[in-house]
């Protein structure tokens, strides 16, 4: 399981430490991908698969399904993490979610994101102001 907010350094290799609780869970590798609201999406193996086959299931027909696929496969990366605890953000992924110095990584039960500081902060303050949206979505489950 990942949870909490860790805030690492991005080398100018793009290199960046994961959080040694995390590591534990990815035994076999991962795959980082582009996620939504302009962070990454750091998938367990395993959990990647699971994902792969439901979105792959989705009907070519549906031109959002079809964008879905492009959006996540695409853009998807396996990577390693190496004896010092860092994986390699290839370029492209670097580019798109704005990584430079810093790199807040949290966790997201089963995968976690990595995000620059800057959109961090920013998505923290629309959070921060969307308690009623939030609270009703507990509202449905039950909670």
């Amino acid at each position: 399981m990942f949870l909490g907010e860790f805030e690492h350094s991005i080398d100018d290799k793009g290199r960046v430490a994961i959080p040694a609780r995390f590591r534990e869970e990815l035994g076999e590798g991962m795959v980082l991908t582009r996620g939504f609201d302009q962070c990454l999406q750091a998938f367990p193996r395993q959990i990647w698969q699971l994902l792969a086959q439901k979105v792959s299931s989705l009907s070519l027909g549906n031109p959002e399904a079809r964008n879905l696929r492009r959006m996540l496969f695409s853009n998807a990366a396996e990577v390693e993490v190496d004896r010092q605890g860092r994986i390699l953000v290839p370029q492209n992924l670097r580019e798109y979610a704005g990584l430079v110095e810093q790199v807040v990584i949290t966790g997201m039960d089963t995968y976690f994101e990595l995000w620059s500081s800057e959109h961090w902060r920013t998505m923290m303050v629309q959070l921060d102001t969307s308690g009623a949206g939030i609270a009703e979505q507990l509202a449905s489950l039950g909670i």
